[in-house]
């Protein structure tokens, strides 16, 4: 899934979007804390392709994107909003296709602005973005070429303090940023950085009022923060492989990044630091069970702003469940599966 699968709703439940096969499955709390419901499949028996994306506005709403085969050597994206935890999804719906038809062109990577509107941002086949927005009153406005040359097929899309949308992209040799420059209008480029970073491995956080952060993997396997306009810092040695999640906590009253990430050992690792103060350093430390190599980790705020953080296997269909102990630091109960 690209993007935070695991996200707390505007009730204070948690739900998880978890790819399966030809599918997309949901399970949320029945209530805050709770217990949890069986895994619903999104969207009826609908077909879809690997890699599903989710994202998700200040009203708590869900979106989702995927690609859907649609004829032969031909896919579609399809969109699906999920509105309460407790309530099902509702049906997927074609968007279309960025260059009209044809194949599958890359990962989607979706935010939604301060209005609620969904942007979808997809590789073309000329190696270039799109993008597609919601209208506001309904409907999808047309297809946008954000340009770009040689995007990497994975994106990573967030939404800043301000409301507004941002997309970063890896190129060979760096890193590209869009951003909307005013609420409503369509993201431009914003420039960029040359650095070695290692494709797949993009994840990007709001950190402050105007300002989002990146977090990378460069080339010597250090995990790197970059905001644009600055130069990336090394903040540690990557835990492993892919993308970290992300997510700022208070932590004995001090604003905090927290990230997990899959180590080289399987186990989901652990770090945190002052939020935008990556000079004051960060160490990893190991919890839980060895997952297996498609195990991934997402981190969320639960209905007390406290650090959970859930692991997933797609191979084995293992889900598993942790909380931070009302002690100093950032302690965790024991993993649980769910």
């Amino acid at each position: 899934m690209n993007g935070d699968w695991l996200l707390r709703g505007r009730d204070g439940r948690l739900t998880v979007y978890l790819p399966s096969d030809d599918a997309v499955l949901c399970r949320a709390e029945l209530a805050p804390g709770g217990a949890w419901e069986a895994p619903r499949r999104i969207g009826g028996e609908q077909r879809l392709r690997p890699g599903p994306a989710v994202g998700q506005g200040a009203d708590g709403y869900a979106h989702l994107v995927a690609w859907r085969p649609t004829g032969n050597g031909e896919s579609g994206l399809v969109h699906s909003t999920h509105f309460r935890p407790r309530l099902a999804p509702l049906d997927w719906v074609p968007v279309g296709h960025p260059g009209k038809k044809g194949d599958r062109t890359g990962t989607p990577a979706v935010a939604v602005d301060d209005r609620g509107r969904a942007h979808v941002f997809v590789r073309t086949r000329g190696g270039g973005v799109s993008v597609l927005a919601q209208r506001e009153k309904g409907g999808w406005e047309p297809w946008a070429d954000l340009g770009g040359e040689d995007v990497h097929e994975q994106l990573t899309a967030v939404t800043g303090e301000s409301g507004r949308v941002e997309l970063y992209a890896a190129v060979p040799g760096g890193i590209l940023h869009w951003r909307q420059e005013e609420p409503g209008k369509q993201p431009v480029r914003a420039g960029g950085v040359d650095v070695p970073v290692q494709p797949g491995t993009l994840r990007a956080l709001a950190t402050s009022a105007g300002r989002t952060t990146l977090f990378f993997t460069d080339e010597r396997g250090e995990l790197c923060a970059w905001r644009p306009g600055d130069e990336p810092v090394s903040l540690v040695a990557a835990a492993g492989p892919g993308p970290v999640s992300a997510v700022r906590c208070d932590i004995e009253g001090h604003d905090c990044t927290v990230l997990a990430q899959r180590s080289a050992s399987g186990r989901v690792a652990f770090a945190a630091y002052p939020t935008e103060r990556e000079p004051a350093g960060a160490w990893w430390t190991e919890s839980g069970p060895q997952l297996p190599a498609d195990g991934t980790v997402s981190v969320a705020l639960d209905e007390h702003g406290e650090v959970v953080a859930a692991s997933h296997a797609p191979s084995t269909g293992t889900l598993l469940l942790t909380r931070r102990k009302d002690e100093p630091g950032l302690a965790l109960w024991a993993w649980r599966e769910i």
